[in-house]
């Protein structure tokens, strides 16, 4: 059992999807970051707000009443908040990985269509009969003497 495991561990697809998570958590972390720190405070400061993931609403006030300043101070008093803020955050770094996710993809196809080489004709087909290479252009075989 444990050589099987050890076989289906070291297969390549395996190995590859490993390196896929782990690249795919640190540029999640990134996307995290760049969404957190550069894109949403100019949009927070548009809407008035100094902390984007900030805005929410309170459902039901905590151990000592609002209003909370924070989301942090709200969940500090035990309120039940709806954060709409950090939702929106989320949706926007989804949407970037997806984008990235696209362009990668994108940016692969087309090389592998470079990769392709237009396929030439044929010079050369087989006999039916005596399965001997002749030209493509043939109409009896010069080994067989078979029509074709």
């Amino acid at each position: 059992m444990f050589k099987e495991f050890k076989e289906f561990a070291m297969r390549g697809n395996v190995v590859d999807m490993a390196v896929g998570i782990i690249i795919g958590a640190a540029f999640g972390t990134i996307v995290k970051s760049l969404v957190d720190d550069v894109i949403m405070p100019p949009i927070g400061l548009l809407l008035g707000s100094v902390d984007f993931s900030d805005l929410f609403v309170t459902l039901k006030e905590g151990a000592t009443a609002g209003p909370y300043l924070t989301l942090a101070a709200a969940k500090e008093a035990g309120a039940v908040t709806l954060s709409y803020g950090a939702f929106f955050n989320t949706i926007i770094s989804f949407l970037i990985v997806a984008f990235s996710v696209f362009l990668l993809i994108k940016g692969m196809n087309s090389l592998k269509r470079k990769e392709k080489a237009p396929a030439a004709d044929p010079t050369t087909k087989e006999c039916p009969y005596c399965f001997s290479t002749i030209p493509v252009k043939a109409t009896k075989c010069p080994n067989c003497t078979s029509t074709l």
